[in-house]
């Protein structure tokens, strides 16, 4: 089977892998649609991201769907070509969580995770022909909701965690700040939410447009406007530490803001004062729980993903697609890999034909 793996930063290949078989309670997905995630861009780019460096070649990506091919002994309740996505994480080791985190299994000491190089050995992710898979880890997609369309229902999981470290966001009038691939799923989860109106701000007018049909209320280009005052509920999504200032004094007094947006794991200089004086509840936002189910109930019920679809590209263009992904300029939000094999994936404004 052919793979996305990468090497070393800057050298990404399309290798051949031996074609996997599912053992006891495993199952075979035939991967069909992934989508491009910030990570697999920093591995690419810099041969890490955050505290997991690469040591090994790593085959990229997290965020997939298919259709389960082959069943292992043992497995009940699937059936040969379900669609299906997967909830990518492995807990490692038998650690007891806090009761004050019980259930946050996020939070876990150790987390093995599609496409990470966190642990060694690493484990290789989802953009390839095939990929075996634990069967607790199989989400079957709702019907009506495609493959292309179930590949982000782990993004779009990360975002309903977002909103619901928020607590409840019904009536009340958020900004989300940075409207990336993320920034613009959490615009969609929040109004899912019932949001009375999401405020959405960033620098580049592409990323804005994808944001109003994801259904932002108002946008705001911050090259030459300010982020608005007061806004009770605030998402960071740019994971900019320049952004941290502006972005505290646009939170309203005893508001609340939540830190989707991955930071930097070196020292970086920023404006706080605002969090104290302002006394601001601030929050992290990691990954998710088990939202991905929330994301696929709500792309039943009608949430749209398709807006944030904006390139696709063929497997063998895999290099492309993530210079794509990488390149703001080119207009990309969330850029998907068809991993199917046979004739390349259909065009997508701006992608590879």
């Amino acid at each position: 089977m052919r793979a996305v793996v990468v090497h070393a930063a800057g050298d990404v290949r399309v290798d051949e892998r031996p074609d996997p078989t599912p053992g006891p309670g495993e199952v075979l997905l035939a991967m069909e649609w992934g989508g491009i995630c910030g990570s697999d861009i920093a591995y690419y780019r810099h041969g890490a991201t955050g505290t997991a460096v690469l040591r090994h070649p790593l085959v990229l990506g997290h965020e997939v769907a298919g259709r389960i091919a082959a069943l292992g002994p043992g497995v009940t309740g699937l059936r040969e070509g379900d669609a299906a996505t997967v909830h990518p994480a492995t807990l490692v080791g038998d650690a007891r969580l806090p009761d004050r985190i019980a259930g946050r299994t996020n939070l876990h000491p150790r987390v093995r995770y599609f496409g990470s190089a966190a642990l060694d050995p690493h484990t290789d992710g989802g953009f390839s022909e095939y990929r075996v898979v634990r069967a607790d880890q199989v989400r079957l997609l709702p019907d009506g909701v495609s493959t292309e369309h179930g590949a982000l229902a782990e993004p779009l999981g990360v975002a309903f965690h977002a909103v619901h470290r928020a607590g409840d966001v019904r009536g009340r009038t958020v900004l989300v700040n940075g409207v990336g691939p993320i920034g613009a799923l959490v615009v969609a989860a929040a109004k899912h939410r019932g949001a009375a109106a999401v405020v959405a701000a960033d620098v580049a007018a592409p990323a804005l447009a994808v944001a109003s049909a994801m259904g932002a209320d108002t946008t705001i280009d911050l090259t030459d406007s300010a982020l608005p005052e007061d806004v009770e509920v605030v998402f960071e999504a740019s994971g900019a530490p320049a952004a941290l200032g502006p972005v505290l004094r646009a939170t309203a007094r005893g508001g609340i803001l939540v830190q989707v947006g991955n930071l930097p794991g070196t020292a970086a200089p920023a404006v706080l004062g605002d969090l104290v004086t302002r006394e601001i509840t601030w929050v992290g936002s990691y990954r998710f729980v088990d939202e991905i189910d929330d994301a696929l109930r709500a792309m039943r019920d009608g949430l749209d993903v398709s807006p944030v679809i904006t390139h696709r590209f063929p497997l063998d263009q895999a290099k492309a697609a993530l210079d794509t992904a990488a390149d703001r300029s080119k207009g990309s939000s969330k850029v998907m890999l068809d991993l199917r094999p046979g004739p390349p994936a259909r065009p997508a404004p701006g992608s590879a034909s």
